[in-house]
């Protein structure tokens, strides 16, 4: 009589794959990435400055299929190349730069940070300004400025097209509007056309904060 079968074993455990990336997804490219949000800057900078892409290229000596690349974030920019980009588009090469966090790809355009907010400093005016718009390609832009005690936007009034608005955050706001002076505090607001010339002045001891409304953005 042959003798019973042993009872099985314990199965052992079927060994796991160590976790890590999938070999078979592709890497993200900070380059790449980087070269989009850029391309992305010039573009809606451009649009909102009212320029066809055959006028920036032109002002820049560039070809458009180059510039157009740019937008799209398929060639990276050097600095040199970004430069008279910039000097074109009526700003400092740091407005590229500014941004202290990236957008998230998924937010790019409809969600914009704090963190990742545009700012701007007018040397010699004491004045600070932050872009609070996702885009700069829509039809509104915002705009949060800090005016320190005595800052002033200058002493020539400002002309621009189209509309502004806004409203007083903090502190006193010395609005001059077609030769009126207004003077504005916390909770005012106020809106006018841009065709005639106004020009802003914080006459009190403390910060100036305001936000703006303007359209179509111009910036």
């Amino acid at each position: 009589m042959a003798a019973p079968s042993p009872p099985p074993g314990p199965s052992r455990p079927r060994a796991r794959k160590p976790a890590g990336k999938d070999p078979s997804r592709p890497r993200a490219d900070p380059a790449r990435a980087r070269a989009v949000v850029l391309g992305h800057q010039v573009r809606d900078l451009r649009r909102a400055k009212r320029l066809t892409l055959v006028e920036l290229a032109t002002r820049i000596d560039r070809s458009v299929g180059w510039l157009s690349q740019i937008e799209r974030g398929i060639t990276e920019v050097s600095i040199a190349a970004l430069q008279p980009i910039a000097e074109a588009l009526g700003v400092q090469l740091s407005w590229f730069f500014a941004e202290a966090a990236p957008p998230q790809p998924d937010e790019l355009g409809v969600v914009l940070r704090k963190a990742a907010r545009r700012q701007i400093d007018f040397h010699g005016s004491k004045v600070h300004e932050e872009i609070l718009s996702p885009s700069l390609s829509g039809q509104l832009l915002l705009v949060e400025s800090t005016f320190a005690p005595g800052a002033t936007t200058g002493d020539r009034d400002r002309v621009r097209r189209g509309e502004e608005a806004g409203v007083v955050l903090s502190g006193e706001l010395e609005l001059v509007v077609d030769g009126k002076t207004l003077r504005l505090g916390p909770g005012d607001s106020f809106a006018f056309t841009r065709s005639g010339p106004h020009r802003c002045r914080n006459p009190g001891k403390t910060p100036t904060v305001v936000i703006w409304v303007i359209t179509p953005p111009s910036y």
